[in-house]
């Protein structure tokens, strides 16, 4: 079982030793009382009033949101003296102000970075979600039963999980949110790699991971990225770039899946220049100069349309 290790340090920090205990009681009786305010140390730099108006709460929520990125209700409600229902109303107004995001059971902040963007999973799933869906359609049928399949973390990637849950296939992933899904359902035997979970996105990287992937061998290996160019795939993370690199090279084949805000895009580095194993699938024509590319490497490139219901069939490079 793979835990991750920020919370394990959380919940290690939020922990008070038997003799800590005594020494802060002891420390307290020596102090004279207050009858005008009654503070309640949450944290070293951040004292919360016993009572407050709603914009002051509001505002320490969005404090605390800002610094970790993510908070659950009842850690709110707890750290704040307050009730859920208060907890929720609070986080309803900072939504409204396109602060944070709500998720059952609390909130996230909303990243308005772009490269911050990329490593959040949930706000990379609802992005462009129209076009990933037809991409994620048209990648998934080129799945047959019995296949093995390599999934890494990409939101595209993950579209395209949900699409193969009622299929008889073997699954590898280095990502957490694909292997969840497939082990809620139960049919899907999936083997997931090890290595050290990268930030909100939930994916495996580092060494443990490429080492366990130079173990597999898959049919098909269905991959995202951050960009491209006539000069190939890019992506935004040297160690998501090296776990990419060992899915391809343990593949029969890669497609990759790519909505056309990743046109003309560059990356940190260059995940793979195009080549004869690779499909590229996407929901609109790249720029002439990527369309040869890819036609001068070899590969093929598919177009998913949205609008269409009929089956999607690969787009003839050279048709206008």
């Amino acid at each position: 079982m793979v835990m991750n290790h920020h919370q394990i340090m959380g919940g290690t920090r939020r922990s008070r030793g038997y003799g800590g205990q005594a020494a802060h009681a002891a420390s307290n009786a020596e102090r004279p009382r207050s009858t005008t305010l009654r503070s309640t140390p949450v944290s070293c730099d951040l004292l919360v009033p016993a009572e407050m108006t709603n914009k002051q709460r509001t505002d320490l929520i969005e404090r605390h949101i800002r610094e970790h990125k993510y908070a659950d209700l009842r850690t709110l409600a707890v750290r704040f003296g307050s009730s859920l229902s208060t907890v929720r109303r609070a986080l309803d107004m900072l939504e409204e102000r396109g602060i944070v995001r709500r998720h059952h059971g609390g909130a996230s902040l909303i990243e308005t970075d772009v490269l911050a963007q990329e490593y959040d999973f949930v706000a990379r799933t609802q992005k462009q979600a129209d076009e990933k869906y037809a991409i994620a359609s048209l990648v998934a049928e080129q799945v047959q039963p019995g296949m093995t399949v390599i999934l890494d973390g990409g939101s595209t990637t993950f579209a395209v999980a949900r699409l193969l849950a009622g299929k008889r296939i073997r699954v590898i992933t280095n990502s957490l949110p694909v292997a969840s899904l497939f082990g809620e359902i139960g049919n899907v035997e999936t083997i997931v790699s090890g290595g050290t979970i990268f930030g909100r996105i939930g994916m495996l990287v580092g060494p443990l991971c490429e080492q366990s992937l130079d173990q597999v061998h898959a049919d098909i290996a269905i991959l995202g990225g951050a960009g491209i160019t006539e000069s190939g795939i890019w992506n935004y993370n040297a160690l998501i770039i090296a776990a990419q690199r060992k899915m391809i090279m343990a593949a029969e084949r890669t497609v990759f899946g790519l909505d056309n805000s990743k046109f003309g895009r560059k990356a940190l580095s260059l995940t793979a220049p195009f080549e004869p194993r690779f499909t590229i699938v996407t929901d609109q024509r790249p720029s002439p100069e990527v369309v040869g590319a890819i036609k001068a490497a070899g590969a093929t490139l598919t177009l998913a349309e949205k609008t269409s219901t009929a089956a999607r069939r690969p787009h003839p490079l050279g048709a206008s």
